[in-house]
């Protein structure tokens, strides 16, 4: 039987449940276990799709399409699993199911209540999901973290706390665990226990009582053993279930410390780990993770030389919105041994207009530009800002510096393109100018069986290398020619053979070797506006090359310059699906040029023998199957510019 461990928090919240949460998984994976995770978040919303990034961080995607919290994130990049939009859980999913099966009388007659039908669903829901396979094993998990967002006593979260106290009955005691974790102030110099008292009564008072007692200190000082044996005595557990999670150089190293204060071991006793069968290959492969991660955060430690990253985007004063973009470029870093320093711009402040109505930003603001190792623009949605992308895309390419363009960044390119090489100085996309004359980026939606409007592309896609078979294959379907690899002539057209022209993208890509030189990838995507189709033969004609297509050949998803440093651009989202162990490809040659040519030499090389795809085999399919198993999101009207929803700029 799966046995579960359900994180909860006090005092405040964001103070850390969702990193406790991935470092005690990852360290039960150590010990050969099968982990997943479920995130609970008490907002009526259905999901994150509709909220802007600076309300509540960036909106994670999954490859079902799931829009999800920021947190998934950190359980898929800690656990190494993939996980569907069923492991998020909210106040609105449950309510939605309640109704609906209310509305079908399947409640037959009775008053439809808080306690026992929402309680009821919210058990139905865990045990679900947390028997669904989420990594190649194919199998059922053993252990399922839950994290409890928001904080204990508030009136959102009450159902859910509630559901949680049946649980530990319907699943048994040696089945349910709980880790409380708390802030514990540090005040001149003391500290302080009194709101851990009163957070773990308040959580005691409504039916659950903490295994383990996570203390939170905001402050590089680890927790005292006085502090302990407070915290103890106060809230009805031994000093060895009081756990110290201060501030560490990296987060990398939480579950390191938590490793070192035995929190295995204890669960392990706990919840009757031993009586587990775990073959053989499971227990070598969790002690493999846990040398290269104890590698991994030794030889951070050791970086000494710096890459300077400047990151371009439209919403910088809040980081959580490019949480994904950040880890991929650490998960780079590591790997190329350097320490990364970010410095963030406001692509706001790199316009004209800038120059007048604050000076000192203006000039601070290329003033980074241009002391550069490399530039980075991420997504987004909306005009605001969209000038001083495509002004640092235009220095990134003729300055030679190794550029990065991620969706909103991959389009802006195109822009750059066609108004400073074609000279196409009115070139814009219909999201921002709908009547535009000369139109590069337009609305592509993918079309819905079930809605007459269009709807984001969203989730696992996969991407053509152009100039390899899989393209000739998917571009003779395309066209109906009777032989895939026979040119017109009848004479053999493969990438390998006598027409293969010498500057085919498959003899050159920095992408596909990065990708391991495969003639297909898979990414999650987010967007609804792509490049228009009809205007890729000018741009390819002038030198800007689309390594990458969707398999029909009518979506642009990779471009690249062949004699750049390092100049990138991606439709979808490779940040989505990057690793500590396993950094995301375009963002590890990105890295690697940012630091210079030996290094992405040696990496290209790397990559192109050793790369293996974090996505679950049974994933890497054909874009019609994975449609079917997309969200949709249909249009219903109003201008996008959110994170893919109807709002103010």
């Amino acid at each position: 039987m799966t046995k579960y461990i359900i994180i909860s928090g006090g005092v405040v919240s964001g103070i850390g449940k969702g990193i406790i949460a991935s470092s005690t998984g990852l360290l039960l994976k150590t010990a050969g276990l099968k982990v997943t995770a479920i995130k609970i978040d008490p907002y009526m919303n259905i999901d994150a799709g509709t909220m802007r990034p600076t309300e509540h961080g960036e909106v994670f995607v999954l490859n079902d399409g799931g829009e999800v919290d920021l947190d998934l994130g950190n359980y898929e990049r800690y656990l190494d699993v993939t996980l569907s939009r069923d492991n998020n859980i909210t106040t609105g999913k449950i309510y939605r199911e309640v109704i609906e099966r209310e509305r079908k009388g399947e409640y037959l007659g009775k008053t439809v209540q808080i306690v026992p039908h929402v309680t009821t669903a919210i058990q139905d829901w865990i045990e679900r999901v947390s028997k669904i396979p989420v990594d190649n094993s194919g199998e059922e998990p053993d252990i399922c973290i839950i994290e409890l967002g928001g904080t204990v006593g508030d009136i959102e979260s009450a159902p859910f706390v509630e559901a949680m106290r049946q649980f530990q009955f319907r699943v048994g005691y040696d089945n349910f665990a709980l880790i409380h974790v708390s802030l514990v102030p540090d005040m001149h110099g003391e500290q302080k226990t009194k709101p851990t008292q009163t957070t773990v009564h308040a959580l005691r008072g409504l039916g659950l009582l903490p295994d383990l007692v996570a203390c939170r200190l905001l402050a590089p000082r680890p927790i005292e053993n006085a502090t302990k044996e407070k915290i103890s005595m106060f809230c009805h557990v031994s000093t060895t279930q009081v756990l110290g999670v201060h501030d560490m150089s990296s987060v990398y190293h939480v579950p390191l410390l938590l490793q070192s204060q035995g929190i295995i071991d204890y669960l392990r006793k706990r919840l009757n780990l031993t009586a587990l069968h775990i073959p053989e290959e499971m227990i070598q492969r969790g002690l493999s993770i846990e040398a290269r991660w104890k590698a991994m955060t030794r030889a951070q430690e050791r970086c000494y030389d710096e890459v300077k990253i400047v990151l371009v985007g439209k919403y910088t004063e809040f980081k959580d919105s490019y949480m994904s973009v950040i880890k991929a470029l650490e998960h780079s870093a590591f790997r190329v041994q350097h320490k990364l320093v970010i410095q963030w711009v406001d692509s706001s402040n790199l316009e004209p207009p800038a120059q007048g109505s604050d000076p000192a930003k203006y000039h601070d603001a290329w003033r980074a530009l241009v002391g550069a190792s490399g530039i980075l623009v991420p997504g987004g949605f909306g005009q605001r800002g969209t000038e001083g992308m495509i002004l640092a895309i235009k220095w990134a390419r003729e300055q030679r510096v190794p550029f990065l363009g991620i969706c909103l960044g991959f389009q802006m390119a195109v822009l750059e393109w066609a108004r400073n090489v074609l000279g196409v100085q009115d070139a814009q996309s219909t999201e921002f100018v709908p009547d535009t004359h000369n139109p590069f980026i337009i609305f592509m939606p993918e079309i819905s069986r079930t809605h007459m409007g269009g709807t984001m592309r969203l989730g696992l896609r996969p991407t053509v290398f152009q100039g390899t078979v899989q393209a000739q294959l998917a571009s003779t379907l395309a066209n109906g020619s009777a032989n895939p690899l026979t040119g017109a002539d009848g004479t053999a057209d493969t990438p390998s053979g006598p027409k293969s022209a010498i500057a085919s993208p498959a003899t050159w890509s920095k992408a596909r070797q990065l990708y391991g030189n495969v003639d297909k990838m898979w990414e999650r995507h987010r967007h609804r506006y792509e490049v228009n189709p009809e205007q890729v033969p000018r741009l390819e004609a002038s030198g800007l090359t689309f390594v990458g297509k969707d398999e029909r050949g009518e979506r642009m998803q990779i471009l690249e310059l062949k004699d750049h440093p390092f100049f990138l651009g991606l439709q979808p989202h490779p940040e989505l699906c990057s690793r500590p162990l396993n950094p995301s490809p375009p963002f590890l040659g990105f890295i690697a040029a940012a630091c210079g040519p030996s290094v992405l030499a040696e990496q290209l090389e790397e990559q192109a023998r050793n790369y293996r795809p974090p996505h679950p085999e049974g994933s890497m399919v054909s874009e019609e199957t994975l449609r079917e198993y997309t969200m949709e999101h249909p249009v219903r009207g109003g201008r996008m510019s959110g994170w893919g929803t109807p709002v103010a700029d």
